[in-house]
């Protein structure tokens, strides 16, 4: 944006001048954020009576992509396959029995997350090569 003139050797008339300028400037801008607000608001309305999602097209995402929801975190969902389990798993059968129990993802490699989730937490251990068990 340009600079405007230098304030240096003005007078307090012209700064005021200038000063109520300036607001006049930021209270047009305002009412076109505003007016336009409004239009987006139309717009989202409309994308929701077709089926689509609430402001997802301002945000990039495609509609209905958002995170899963779920009322335990991954690794206490595994811990609670493991419990139920009286031998140890596969990570394939683990992440299997997780979304079975209820657990929601959208990644498309789950199987990757839980192995990691197995890896990492100190619940798990290793039973042999791609089985796994709750630590005693």
């Amino acid at each position: 944006m340009p600079r405007g003139p230098s304030i240096n050797g003005l007078s307090i008339g012209q700064l005021q001048s200038l000063l109520q300028s300036r607001l006049g400037q930021v209270q047009k801008f305002e009412r076109q954020r505003n007016k336009l607000a409004r239009k987006l608001d139309q717009l989202d309305r409309r994308i929701e009576q077709l089926g689509g999602g609430r402001g997802t097209a301002r945000r990039g995402r495609p509609p209905g992509r958002g995170r899963a929801q779920n009322a335990m975190n991954l690794t206490a969902a595994i811990e609670q396959v493991l419990k139920g389990s009286s031998k140890p798993m596969r990570v394939g059968d683990i992440a299997d029995a997780v979304e079975k129990n209820g657990y929601r993802s959208t990644s498309a490699n789950f199987r990757g997350i839980v192995n990691q989730s197995l890896i990492k937490d100190k619940r798990f251990g290793k039973a042999g090569r791609g089985l796994y068990q709750l630590k005693k």
